[in-house]
């Protein structure tokens, strides 16, 4: 039988793994900041192989690499799941086949015979460990001082690219949500909307899109004043939710006025959906000072077809709909 490889596992991997998934970064796309990191490592330490990865719970995931086809590894032949034991060091083994912690690893002991490894770990600022940006070669070699430097300042640099792309994310979300009922805002359900149709003209499927507008809301606020209102807007929110499924958007897109995308051929669903609405919303709010407000609501509707041309289109068929159902 074969040596058993040993996986070390840091003392704070459960704190390490909610640390990395805040980042929300695995299996994501490449991204040329990264790419470009990798290259650069690559070349600047004379290396045919260098790659960018994250250590997941049981793998290793390659956000970026070059001079190695591979996605992912098991973490238990992960040369960087020792790295990460060491965040303040470079981690330098000069000939894998002579190091008794990985001469028995299937990528020395087989193709493609890895023979050196040096890794740098992705630390962020709360001490966390994320992953390593690594060199290898199929030869033996030596790391010296200043490029142990090196490794480490580049993992600096991937560890910065990965902050600045979890705060653009929060931005984008922050500009995609609305901030009293965390729904979508208006520009989140039109870009999605647009997609849509998009989606629906290239298959030849359809959707219903609904507006929905609350009755007797500004009656509310005149009485009871804004901070009401937006008490009953957010309980609204919530109970329309636990009447929805996960791949429909509902969104708020402004005042007391909500947008509804039900995707999919399912007539029956699509048609229930008005019964619902109204049993969601038939039953009195409490509000938190003490008092009890019934509302109700217009819904309009629209189903997808070839005739309707833009988001725009839509929405207006959508709103005359909601009108009509408010006059009615």
């Amino acid at each position: 039988m074969g040596q058993v490889l040993q996986c070390p596992i840091p003392s704070n991997e459960v704190n390490r793994l909610k640390s990395l998934y805040s980042y929300d970064i695995l299996d994501t796309l490449p991204e040329v900041e990264f790419d470009t990191l990798t290259r650069l490592a690559a070349n600047a330490l004379k290396m045919p192989a260098a790659v960018i990865g994250l250590m997941d719970s049981d793998r290793i995931w390659i956000k970026s690499k070059i001079g190695l086809d591979v996605p992912q590894l098991d973490r238990k032949i992960a040369f960087c799941a020792h790295a990460i034991m060491r965040p303040d060091e470079v981690l330098v083994s000069e000939n894998l086949a002579e190091d008794s912690r990985f001469v028995s690893n299937p990528l020395v002991a087989q193709s493609p015979h890895l023979r050196f490894y040096a890794g740098a770990s992705l630390t962020n600022q709360e001490g966390y460990a994320l992953g390593a940006i690594a060199v290898v070669d199929v030869i033996p070699r030596v790391l010296n001082d200043v490029e142990k430097a090196m490794l480490k300042d580049f993992a600096n640099l991937v560890m910065l690219a990965i902050e600045s792309r979890k705060a653009a994310n929060v931005l984008q979300t922050f500009a995609m949500t609305d901030q009293l009922t965390g729904l979508a805002n208006r520009v989140q359900f039109e870009r999605v909307l647009n997609a849509e149709i998009s989606h629906a003209r290239r298959t030849h499927t359809s959707f219903k899109l609904l507006m929905m507008d609350l009755d007797n809301f500004k009656a509310v606020n005149d009485t009871y004043g804004h901070a009401a209102g937006d008490e009953v807007l957010k309980q609204f929110a919530q109970r329309m939710l636990g009447q929805l499924r996960v791949e429909d958007l509902f969104a708020r897109l402004g005042g007391d006025e909500f947008g509804l995308l039900v995707r999919g051929d399912c007539d029956q669903y699509r048609d229930a959906i008005v019964a619902r609405m109204n049993q969601a919303i038939s039953a009195p709010i409490q509000l938190s000072n003490g008092k009890e407000v019934s509302i109700g609501v217009s819904i309009g509707s629209v189903v997808y077809t070839d005739e309707i041309s833009s988001v725009g289109a839509m929405l207006a068929i959508a709103d005359e709909s909601l009108y009509q159902d408010k006059r009615g």
